[in-house]
């Protein structure tokens, strides 16, 4: 009797160490396949989200796999685009307020450090944006929520800081490694959105 309390336990200890173990695994995937979608260039909002709901399934025992994920991919591109190329506008409006603080310019050390806290601003609330979304909603619905979510959730949005810190230490030290980290920093945006609603 107690031999057998003792094999139930083990068992199930296991069992709960191989789930999160293929957990962290399938997120590692996961950010193959969101880098492999990046690749689009504007296509980066689309492919976090199609990573995102891809491990929201996962993580409720749901079906799903790389055909799933392109096409939800395929769904989230179509406004996601736009999107992705805002990303990238504001981007280099950023980059040229660091030139103008590099440069000397009056009032430019100001000026790029809220470029630069404006720009991880916008990269969290996209991330969160990403987070949630599903089929037939519309990304400035999303974005919108999320910049409130953001400004309202400061340790959520700390947390997906936390996790682009990550990606970019990965990407200096040892650049393969930020191509399956992806996937840990959209787990890491699902996690925090899934706090934010349990809240």
């Amino acid at each position: 009797m107690a031999q057998a309390r003792v094999k139930a336990r083990t068992s199930r200890r296991e069992s709960v160490f191989g789930e999160r173990f293929a957990v962290f695994a399938e997120c590692l995937l996961t950010g193959v396949w969101i880098a492999v979608a990046c690749l689009g260039i504007v296509t980066y909002p689309a492919a976090f989200a199609a990573g995102a709901r891809h491990l929201r399934r996962r993580t409720t025992h749901q079906g799903g796999g790389l055909r799933e994920f392109a096409l939800d991919f395929r769904t989230a591109v179509r406004g996601g685009w736009a999107v992705g190329l805002a990303g990238w506008v504001v981007a280099a409006a950023v980059w040229v307020d660091v030139l103008a603080a590099r440069a000397g310019l009056p009032g430019g050390p100001l000026v790029g450090a809220v470029g630069v806290f404006a720009l991880i601003g916008a990269a969290v609330a996209l991330l969160r944006a990403a987070a949630v979304w599903a089929p037939g909603t519309t990304w400035r619905a999303l974005l919108a929520d999320a910049g409130r979510r953001t400004v309202l959730d400061p340790a959520g949005s700390f947390l997906v800081v936390c996790g682009l810190a990550v990606v970019a230490l990965s990407a200096w030290f040892v650049p393969p490694l930020a191509v399956p980290v992806l996937g840990a920093v959209a787990a890491a945006a699902v996690a925090v959105e899934e706090r934010y609603r349990h809240r």
